[in-house]
């Protein structure tokens, strides 16, 4: 990967998703993970792993660097060291992952497994991004979705 690639996990509830994401980053080079919101971490405020993360993650949460952030904050400091900011969401907006090709280093928001991407962080991103549907569903899980947007971009 020759542009830097890190990923916002922003209020996804399922300790299984995270882990599964972790998971993914590591096998897709991401160089950090940033957990927002209600996302569950690794370790809980008293230094105790998640065991539900670890096991899906398989250990993956201790060599991928991860930092719990206020998004916000986070997009602005971002794009302030030249990160394109790209949300996978559905939206009227949205192009087409198979679309996109990443001018400088991207930092992927992931969102929640109901609600995904709300529209206020949207209004911060540089770029959203969609996998289209071919189905009856109207959706991927978000561990799912991510890793195909994680290896999209990392090509």
């Amino acid at each position: 990967m020759s542009k830097s690639v890190q990923l916002i996990i922003h209020n996804v509830r399922s300790a299984h998703n995270v882990g599964s994401l972790f998971r993914t980053a590591d096998g897709m080079g991401v160089s950090k993970i940033f957990l927002t919101g209600y996302t569950p971490a690794p370790l809980d405020r008293f230094g105790r792993k998640d065991a539900k993360l670890s096991k899906v993650s398989l250990g993956a949460e201790e060599i991928v660097p991860w930092e719990q952030k206020e998004i916000h904050e986070l997009i602005h400091e971002l794009k302030l060291h030249k990160y394109e900011v790209v949300a996978l969401e559905q939206s009227p907006h949205a192009i087409p992952l198979s679309e996109y090709a990443p001018k400088q280093s991207v930092a992927l928001i992931v969102g929640n497994e109901i609600d995904g991407v709300t529209e206020d962080i949207l209004s911060l991103c540089d770029v959203t991004v969609e996998i289209p549907m071919k189905g009856e569903k109207e959706s991927l899980n978000v561990s799912n979705a991510g890793a195909i947007a994680l290896f999209a971009i990392s090509k």
